[in-house]
């Protein structure tokens, strides 16, 4: 995944805004605890969103703790613990980090990019036989991206297609789902997010894949032919935006079916209204937009983003 997935801050509560901020620190402290502190670089926002989706979805109970931070250590930080979707997000940030951090070193010769997959190597070797299945499926969907970068596929949408199954096959994930609908809804929303996470990713590089000389898909499609980078992105724009609010579109109508909408839990030994669902909300509705509206120049560029 890449770190596109954001809430919009303002938007959130301060409690909501507090339980996000515990999700992504949980899926840090979990990477830290079962595969060492660097592999902790490699987190993303991203993989707190899966966490968060799949923890609503499952409908178990929330297990907050208030602790130290190694990067801020002086005041303590609230964290989601002992939590197996928790888990398994930091375990799909290192895989899909070591497959990215491999990509970079076979395009670019990147010498850090090696490094850091070589330091990923041993955690990944024991994830392949924790999820063997799911490496499989990833493994597969990445050769057939390999292969059509190869063949410098012409069509936006094909080349996003296979990243797009990768990610149906992420978000769905059995141990947290309460039944197979749910599971067809999850996967439903991991291929349009996985859709929307490439395309806008291929969108915002355009400028350092024509430098580089990469692959870049809207390239190939919109015949490229060396003019001015802004005046080729400016004119691509419309149809840009149209692939990516679709596939939001398409994201939130699976979301609006999921059982775990609107649903409550059991928060700290009380039963309330769980705040997941509108910080899922949040996120589809709004961070998503905003983002997409970001990266195409719609809006102001005003980096949001800002470290949680």
């Amino acid at each position: 995944m890449f770190g596109y997935v954001f809430p919009d801050k303002p938007e959130l509560k301060v409690r909501e805004y507090e339980l996000f901020r515990a999700y992504y620190c949980g899926v840090c402290k979990s990477i830290a605890r079962r595969h060492g502190h660097i592999p902790r670089l490699t987190l993303n926002y991203d993989s707190a969103f899966l966490a968060l989706l799949l923890s609503s979805v499952s409908g178990s109970k929330l297990n907050v703790k208030n602790e130290r931070c190694i990067v801020r250590p002086v005041n303590k930080r609230y964290v989601i613990k002992d939590s197996d979707t928790v888990d398994y997000a930091s375990d799909i940030n290192i895989m899909l980090a070591y497959y990215s951090l491999k990509d970079n070193w076979r395009d670019e010769k990147s010498v850090v990019s090696a490094a850091g997959a070589a330091m990923l190597r041993r955690a990944v070797g024991r994830l392949k036989r924790k999820y063997s299945e799911k490496c499989a499926v990833i493994e597969e969907r990445l050769m057939e991206l390999s292969e059509l970068e190869k063949q410098r596929c012409a069509s936006v949408d094909r080349a996003a297609e296979p990243f797009a199954r990768l990610m149906e096959e992420i978000t769905s994930y059995s141990p947290a789902c309460r039944s197979e609908e749910d599971s067809e809804i999850l996967r439903r929303m991991g291929y349009n997010l996985g859709k929307w996470i490439y395309i806008i990713d291929a969108y915002d590089d355009i400028e350092s894949d024509i430098k580089k000389n990469t692959y870049n898909p809207f390239l190939y499609q919109y015949g490229y032919q060396g003019e001015d980078i802004q005046v080729f992105k400016s004119r691509i724009r419309d149809r840009a935006e149209f692939n990516l609010t679709y596939t939001l579109s398409q994201m939130s109508e699976a979301y609006e079916l999921l059982e775990a909408k609107g649903g409550s839990r059991e928060m700290g030994g009380a039963q309330n209204k769980s705040p997941l669902p509108d910080i899922i909300e949040n996120i589809i509705y709004m961070g998503m937009l905003k983002k997409t509206e970001q990266i195409l120049g719609i809006r102001s560029c005003e980096k949001f983003e800002k470290s949680i």
